[in-house]
């Protein structure tokens, strides 16, 4: 792990002086006290929203904002107690939410938002950070903001969203925080990372790198794992499969089983441990008077915890199908360059044999049309249209250009 808390933050420099300069002026504050506010105080508030597409690092971005602030030596040096328990997930005044399902609810936040109000009990500040934002239910998004209105002393409101769009964060939440916005970072520096923190071959890294579009986790996982390069190579072979109508429903099918499979094993593991310890938890193998009227009593609980894991699996299902799309669209994508003769690097640089034979085929508007119709595909999903049915549709959209 890098020593510097903001150094996993790939290729966003300017947001980076900013933070830094924010975790600064923090700790003038604190000096401060009750006195008069320190000349740099503007650069730090309570609020504050990261926006960016994914892979960009929003997360990255407020856990190392996190931990900036809790650093003993205000700058966020990677070394000391403050900056390793909060990027350990352990300091006791730092709450991150992560929603497993597909939303966060009002009792959920409402806790987490007076647990925020207290005082600091061993760190500098009270830290809040939700990732996924956009996923705040209404009644949540309104519990917090009453929070962010009236922030208590000495606590700080970490939020991030794909976008400021009203669709992903309100526009009362948005006009009371501070906007934090990154990039996308090049391949280059993607395949610098990897190289240098993670050990792979340069060649592979920069494969990678511009394989993942600039997503450093997904570039790592494509660099390190077997099983992520063959899903990858499965969607990439989809559209040569496209040949009938038959054709099309087949293929949608095996790409919804891929990503049920592979939200099965993501979750698998999780829900087994969560399953086993309620049920120890409640006395599970019990005997003796009041076991069979107390084991009734505990149905409801198990019911709560299946409600909650299913919507975690219909979420782990629906990242790993935008994964394979995203893949997909990339190949419309360097077919496009190709047809267009642009000066453009592709995204799939392994198959650019493949890229070239379907330009020879596909005019520009057809190859156009296709690349509109997975990102639709992305559109409907991520609107609650069913998986299956936008697929499907997908599907027929690619095989008639």
């Amino acid at each position: 792990m890098p020593a510097d808390v903001f150094a996993d933050l790939v290729g966003q420099d300017e947001a980076v002086q900013t933070l830094r300069r924010a975790a600064a002026a923090a700790g003038e504050l604190l000096a401060a006290g009750d006195g008069d506010p320190p000349p740099s105080a503007g650069a730090m508030t309570h609020a504050w929203i990261f926006t960016g597409p994914p892979g960009s690092g929003r997360s990255v971005a407020a856990r190392a904002l996190a931990a900036a602030l809790q650093c003993l030596h205000g700058q966020g040096c990677g070394r000391c107690a403050g900056c390793h328990t909060t990027r350990a997930g352990t300091h006791a005044d730092v709450r991150f939410v992560v929603p497993d399902g597909l939303s966060i609810s009002v009792g959920e936040m409402r806790a987490l938002v007076l647990r925020a109000a207290s005082t600091p009990s061993a760190g500098r500040w009270q830290v809040l950070v939700i990732e996924d934002a956009d996923r705040l239910t209404e009644a949540a998004g309104n519990a917090l903001l009453k929070a962010i209105e009236e922030p208590p002393p000495r606590t700080v409101f970490l939020l991030c969203t794909p976008s400021t769009h009203p669709d992903d964060i309100s526009v009362t939440i948005r006009s009371r925080c501070r906007v934090i916005s990154l990039r996308q970072p090049p391949a280059e520096a993607v395949a610098q990372v990897l190289a240098e923190r993670d050990g792979v071959p340069a060649e592979t890294a920069i494969w990678a790198a511009a394989a993942a579009q600039g997503h450093v986790g997904r570039a790592r996982r494509l660099a390190q794992d077997q099983q992520a390069r063959e899903r990858r190579d499965a969607v990439l072979a989809v559209p040569r499969r496209l040949t009938t109508v038959g054709a099309c429903f087949d293929a949608a099918s095996s790409l919804i089983a891929a990503a049920e499979a592979e939200a099965e094993a993501a979750v698998a593991e999780t829900d087994a441990a969560e399953r086993t310890a309620l049920q120890t938890a409640l006395g599970a193998g019990g005997t003796g008077r009041g076991a069979a009227s107390a084991a009734r009593g505990t149905a409801g609980q198990i019911k709560e915890l299946e409600r909650r894991q299913k919507s975690r699996a219909t979420r782990a299902q629906r990242d790993a199908l935008d994964r394979a799309l995203v893949d997909l669209a990339g190949f419309y994508r360097d077919v496009l360059v190709s047809v267009l003769r642009a000066p453009v690097a592709p995204v799939h640089t392994d198959i650019t044999g493949l890229t070239g034979a379907a330009a020879e085929k596909w005019t520009a508007e057809s190859v156009l049309r296709r690349l509109e119709a997975v990102l639709s595909c992305r559109e409907a999903i991520t609107g609650n249209v069913k998986p299956r049915i936008a697929v499907e549709a997908m599907m027929l959209s690619l095989w008639r250009g």
